[in-house]
């Protein structure tokens, strides 16, 4: 970027001030100097030539100079090249109206040639700065999206046996610490599990893409998978924080032996996943123990209830409901219960995102602080 000329575009109706502008850069084998005479043309000429500065005059006989200064700070393809007002006047107040308009800096015409020079290199560095940092950020943004999208497609496909699946899945930014999964373990057992990496960003998907095929490739070495309090502890062993740059997890994970109902689970600092039996209250799913990786050799307790036919089972991260209300109060765990229980559609994508609504309408805005993971579980029938 920097190995062509400077272009310098001079918005003035003046010819002789074009010629002294010439005449003080000619000898500047690094600028570049193109005039516009007419203040209607200056936006048109300024897209057109993409100028590294404008020298923009403020009195002009077809156009306000001042106006010029707004519409080229309001024009997406303009905003951020340096403009710099070059004018007869010195008056305070009008300065202060040009800087409040935009300009980057102002010039009582016509200055020493030193000056005007070093002021043209001043903004025009710190313009190529800007746009290649702007470029950067757009390959980082595109590499982002590129590793989000790998998160996505690694979680699970919806399925309708051994019970039917939907999800939802929102990263606060496009990348987060969120990840889930379930699948079959031998015939007649079927594993569920939710994990939350604290923070966001790359570290936290990189952590939680990790302990996701961990478990998948049930890859944690002499562990009993259908034991979900021995998988927990193999994974605290596995993922201690001290070698994951700090960060630890939160987790449910839980078990469905299908010929009896049972369902076996432990959680490690995770929200109780909530079963909704029909007909019956709600029952809250809660493990006990310590996020992954904070300390070394814990232990957790599991537990086990019976799964009736035609219930639905919700596991989620906390994302989904520790949203600040509009009075600044947290949402009660209870109200988003409530929530899941009051749900009166057949559809599973209407269910699904009837939560997600109501809990957007609390929160008054449609972005969730944190990332976002609810899926849904329906067993249907003797199976």
């Amino acid at each position: 970027m920097t190995a062509d000329p400077i272009r310098v575009l001079l918005v003035d109706d003046q010819r002789l001030v074009n010629a002294a502008v010439a005449t003080m850069l000619r000898p500047e084998k690094d600028l570049e100097l193109r005039w516009c005479g007419e203040g209607s043309k200056a936006l048109e000429v300024a897209r057109e030539y993409k100028p590294q500065v404008i020298l923009q005059d403020l009195v002009l006989p077809d156009a306000d100079g001042l106006d010029i200064v707004t519409a080229m700070r309001e024009d997406p393809f303009l905003r951020e090249i340096p403009l710099v007002v070059l004018s007869g006047k010195e008056e305070p107040a009008v300065k202060a109206e040009a800087f409040a308009r935009g300009a980057n800096d102002y010039l009582v015409k016509l200055p020493a040639a030193v000056e005007l020079i070093a002021r043209i290199r001043h903004h025009a560095k710190g313009y190529l700065a800007l746009m290649e940092r702007n470029a950067a950020y757009e390959r980082l943004h595109a590499e982002l999206g590129e590793a989000a999208a790998y998160v996505r497609s690694i979680l699970p496909p919806v399925i309708s046996q051994p019970m039917s699946t939907a999800w939802k899945f929102y990263p606060s930014s496009s990348l987060g610490g969120d990840a889930f999964s379930y699948h079959q373990l031998d015939d007649d057992h079927f594993a569920i599990y939710l994990l939350d990496v604290c923070g966001h960003g790359v570290g936290s998907a990189l952590l939680s893409v990790s302990a996701l095929n961990t478990l998948g490739a049930r890859a944690l070495p002499d562990v009993d998978f259908l034991n979900p309090a021995k998988v927990l502890e193999a994974l605290n062993n596995a993922f201690p924080m001290e070698r994951q740059n700090q960060l630890y997890f939160t987790i449910w994970y839980g078990v469905y032996r299908i010929s009896t109902r049972e369902l076996t689970y432990a959680a490690a600092g995770h929200p109780p996943a909530v079963l909704l039996p029909p007909g019956r209250k709600p029952q809250l799913l809660q493990g006990e123990g310590l996020p992954i990786g904070t300390f070394e050799g814990l232990e957790y307790d599991m537990f086990s209830t019976f799964i009736p036919p035609g219930s639905h089972l919700y596991v989620f991260s906390d994302g989904v409901f520790e949203v600040e209300c509009l009075d600044g109060s947290m949402l009660p765990f209870d109200d988003f219960v409530r929530i899941l229980t009051d749900l009166s559609h057949d559809d599973a994508e209407a269910r699904l995102s009837c939560i997600i609504e109501s809990v957007q309408e609390i929160q008054g805005k449609t972005a969730f602080d944190d990332d976002c993971s609810l899926v849904e579980f329906v067993f249907d029938g003797e199976l």
